[in-house]
């Protein structure tokens, strides 16, 4: 029993010397890794990709993350190609661009989610993330996207997104540090400048 005793005590402090457990008994790893799951609201949600794979958003946690309703024929589609451009030159500094598929608008991604991926990766060989196909607009929207749209927000305030290719910007605390028209380009230099800020911090 003695012998056990001392053999716990020599890996207790072993444990303390390399890290592992702090003196007053606390795990350190433990605590890196309960830090490390904090999730904000924003990004709490549980969605599918366009392949029918569940994906946490809470993945994208310390990330700048753009989420943007997306569609295959409106007049904005062509915004796929500067938003592939700015995920290019910036996903090494923490940038996720999120694609968000909607037929709500005009009836302007009526195709399947396969026929989606095809026409993304033919077209403006996108290779950001992109979601499946899910309402964004009044009662039926996902929750994710009630929830972005009861926060108050700028440019755009609080409401139903309007059309397609509306951008809401998270910061790496998850907070809604924007929210975009479609009008706006992905170069336009309000866009841009907004997420080179959040980059930065």
């Amino acid at each position: 029993m003695k012998n056990y005793k001392s053999l716990l005590a020599g890996i207790v402090a072993m444990a303390m010397v390399s890290g592992y457990v702090a003196p007053n008994g606390i795990n350190r790893i433990a605590m890196a890794d309960e830090k490390k799951t904090e999730v904000p609201k924003s990004l709490s949600f549980k969605m599918n990709t366009l392949e029918g794979e569940s994906v946490d958003l809470g993945k994208y946690a310390g990330k700048v993350v753009v989420f943007v309703n997306v569609a295959s024929k409106c007049g904005y589609t062509k915004q796929y190609a500067g938003l592939e451009k700015l995920y290019k030159t910036h996903k090494d500094k923490g940038l996720v661009i999120v694609g968000v598929p909607c037929n709500q608008f005009g009836a302007q991604e009526a195709g399947t989610n396969k026929e989606i991926r095809t026409f993304c990766t033919s077209n403006y060989d996108v290779t950001f993330d992109m979601l499946g196909k899910v309402d964004v607009k009044s009662g039926s929207a996902c929750d994710l996207y009630k929830y972005l749209t009861a926060q108050e927000t700028s440019p755009l305030g609080k409401g139903d997104v309007k059309w397609n290719f509306e951008k809401f910007v998270l910061d790496r605390k998850g907070n809604i540090v924007g929210r975009f028209a479609s009008s706006v380009a992905p170069e336009s230099k309000e866009f841009v400048s907004l997420i080179e800020s959040a980059l930065a911090k």
